[in-house]
Formats: C-alpha cells, sequence, structure tokens
C-alpha cells in the first residue's frame, strides 16, 4: 500500500457510522473532527479547506464545534456580568426570533446568505427594518467576542437595513402650555419629569431612576451615573428644572428617589402619561419623543453638537443626527429669519405688483417695484 504524503491529511469512519471524519495535524498536534455528511467528495473538499485554514494560521479547533448557541449563551452571560440593562430585552429576542432559526447551526456555518433568508422570514412575519437589525447586532456582537477571545479566525458579513421607520415625533412649541399643565394637574412628579426631559433630552429610565443625591441645589447640577451608553454627564439646572426638583425631595433622604408617587418610586408611567398626552390635545406623543424635542431645542439655540451630545448623553454622532430632526416649524423659522436678513440688509423688500392697465389673459406682465 502506498504511503500516504505528509500533509495531506486523512479520511475515515467511526465504527458503525456512514459519516466520513477527517484528521491531520498541525504543529505536531493531531485534530480529528467529523464532516457531518456520508459524500466522500464533500468530505475530501472539508479535508482540503481544513488542511488550508491550518496552513494559512486560520484553523480553530474550537471554531469546528462551537455553535450559534453557545455564542449567543457566552455574550448574554458577559452583559449580565457586565450589569447591562438590555440584557431582558437581548434575551427577548435570542429566544424568540433568532434561537429557533440559527440555534443549533455551527459557528463555523454561520454565512451571509443564511443571515439573509433569517432577513427575509422576519420581514414575512412582518417585523420592521429595526428590530431585525438589532436582532442581527446581538449575533453579530457575539461573533466579534468570539473571534477576540481566539475561538474564530473569520465571521461572515452581515447585512443590515436601511430603517425608513424612524420615529419622528415632536411636542411642537404651542403644545408645550397645555401639556405642562396637564401634568401638573396629575402631579409634581410628573410636572417635573416633563421639564426635564423637555430640557435635556433624557431618557425616561434615566429620569425615574434619579436619586435626590445626584442633585446639588447650590451648584444648580444634576449628576449622572450608569447610564445607557455606560458614562456619566453632569448638567447645570434652569431656573424651572431647579424649582420642580427642589419640590420634589423635600422631606426626602439622599438616597430617595427624585420621582415618586404616593410616596413610591414611579415605575410605569404610561398610563399617566396616555393621561395628560389626551387632555392636552396632542395623543399618541410618546415620552420618547421628548427627547427628540429637547435635542432639536438645542440645536435651534445654537448648541454645539459636541455639547448637546453631552446634554442628552448620544454616544455617537450618527445616533444623534436620527434625533436632530428638522420639522416644518424649524423650517419656518428659516424663513423668517432669512426675511429679517433682507430687511436688514436692504432696508426694504420686493413686492411684485402687476398694473392694472397691464392686465392681459394672455400675456400677463409683472413689474417688481421698491417698497419703502
Amino acid at each position: 500500500m502506498a504511503r500516504r504524503p505528509r500533509g495531506t491529511g486523512c479520511l475515515y469512519r467511526q465504527p458503525g457510522s456512514e459519516i466520513w471524519w477527517v484528521q491531520f495535524h498541525r504543529n505536531g498536534q493531531r485534530f480529528r473532527e467529523s464532516t457531518g455528511t456520508d459524500n466522500k467528495r464533500k468530505a475530501q473538499d472539508y479535508l482540503q479547506d481544513k488542511i488550508a485554514e491550518a496552513s494559512l494560521g486560520t484553523y480553530s479547533p474550537l471554531a469546528s464545534q462551537a455553535t450559534v448557541a453557545e455564542l449567543i449563551e457566552a455574550k448574554l452571560t458577559s452583559d449580565k456580568n457586565n450589569g447591562r440593562k438590555d440584557l431582558r430585552t437581548a434575551e427577548g429576542r435570542w429566544k424568540l426570533h433568532l434561537q429557533p432559526f440559527l440555534g443549533h447551526a455551527k459557528a463555523r456555518d454561520l454565512s451571509t446568505a443564511i443571515l439573509n433568508k433569517y432577513v427575509e422570514r422576519r420581514q414575512s412575519e412582518g417585523a420592521p427594518n429595526a428590530t431585525i437589525n438589532r436582532e442581527l447586532s446581538l449575533v453579530r456582537a457575539a461573533f466579534h467576542a468570539a473571534r477576540r477571545s481566539g475561538i474564530l479566525r473569520v465571521i461572515p458579513y452581515f447585512p443590515m437595513l436601511t430603517e425608513s421607520n424612524v420615529r419622528k415625533g415632536f411636542l411642537r412649541d404651542d403644545q408645550y402650555t397645555a401639556l405642562a399643565t396637564a401634568c401638573a394637574a396629575e402631579g409634581l412628579w410628573l410636572r417635573a419629569a416633563f421639564e426635564v426631559a423637555h430640557a435635556y433630552g433624557w431618557r425616561r429610565g434615566e429620569l425615574l431612576s434619579l436619586r435626590v443625591r445626584q442633585l446639588d441645589f447650590p451648584a444648580r447640577t444634576i449628576r449622572l451615573f450608569d447610564t445607557k451608553n455606560g458614562s456619566g454627564r453632569v448638567v447645570v439646572m434652569t431656573e424651572k428644572v431647579q424649582e420642580l426638583l427642589s419640590a420634589c425631595c423635600v422631606g426626602k433622604g439622599p438616597d430617595d428617589f427624585v420621582f415618586t408617587r404616593k410616596g413610591q418610586p414611579v415605575v410605569d408611567m404610561s398610563k399617566a402619561w396616555k393621561r395628560v398626552t389626551d387632555a392636552a390635545g396632542c395623543p399618541g406623543l410618546l415620552f420618547h419623543d421628548l427627547r427628540r424635542t429637547g435635542v432639536r431645542n438645542l440645536r435651534r439655540l445654537g448648541v454645539s453638537e459636541t455639547i448637546a451630545m453631552k446634554i442628552s448623553g448620544h454616544k455617537t454622532s450618527a445616533m444623534f443626527r436620527r434625533y436632530d430632526i428638522d420639522d416644518e416649524s424649524d423650517l419656518r423659522e428659516v424663513a423668517r429669519k432669512l426675511d429679517e436678513k433682507q430687511k436688514s440688509n436692504f432696508g426694504h423688500s420686493l413686492a411684485i405688483v402687476q398694473p392694472k392697465d397691464e392686465l392681459q389673459e394672455d400675456k400677463p406682465k409683472v413689474k417688481v417695484v421698491l417698497v419703502q
């Protein structure tokens, strides 16, 4: 029997099995793994791929066995250890949608084609693009973590979808007074929470977790810790914010929550918010829309993007610009400023006058005159 050439590896079968296994050596170490097929030609191709990976230094024995489920579970465990606030959401995405489709797949077998099939399936179920992107982002993060730890050497391309369903809700300036009045009627806590969110564009969770010790009334500052993006920040209170928060903190200790209702911390404000928005004539307005409104107001005041991001807590410019959306009132403000500049620079405005003696339906003539 001819001797097998060195470095070519070999195929073999386990007793009583039709599945082909491969065996090859790397740096003097022997590796064996199943090809998962009973087709000898496919098994031979598989062996050649593994030998090529070994020669290029990209072969990982752990990657050959690791499943997508194992990588996701490792990612979720890491998030839990790091106290990630969105852990429950990530677990729900995995168990409800990702695991049934990808859970049993080998990590090495996950490809862009398989990911595209997942996208197609989720779209057929009516899932919006933003939701699908968040699900794919979880898998992508798990694969990047596996590569950093040496389990994977190569990760597939993850097809991210265009998010055309970004919400664009704002609180208009003419709605502010009515909504502030309705919030005050509901309770001091909601009036104060509304004012802070409207002023700084903060998230609801950041407000409801605020404690008295984070407020420095002599210095007029509020300090946030353990925020969503992992970095704290400081803002200076406006006079109205200071007045309302001072009233909320009367009789409370440093560790007490700022926003309380009947002596208990506010946990869910959805029903109260619906009542006040209905009463103020702006039904459907989300509390989160105040975040977008706050960002818009900061930019209207001429606050630089860098400072506005520090106030609102946006970590990236891309995410900040998703909230910094112009609405019709912004465009009207631009037109007003242009009118003021025209009058200031030239001392007159242009008016279009059509003389009576030149009124002809077939050949209308227009004369431009200066109006002092």
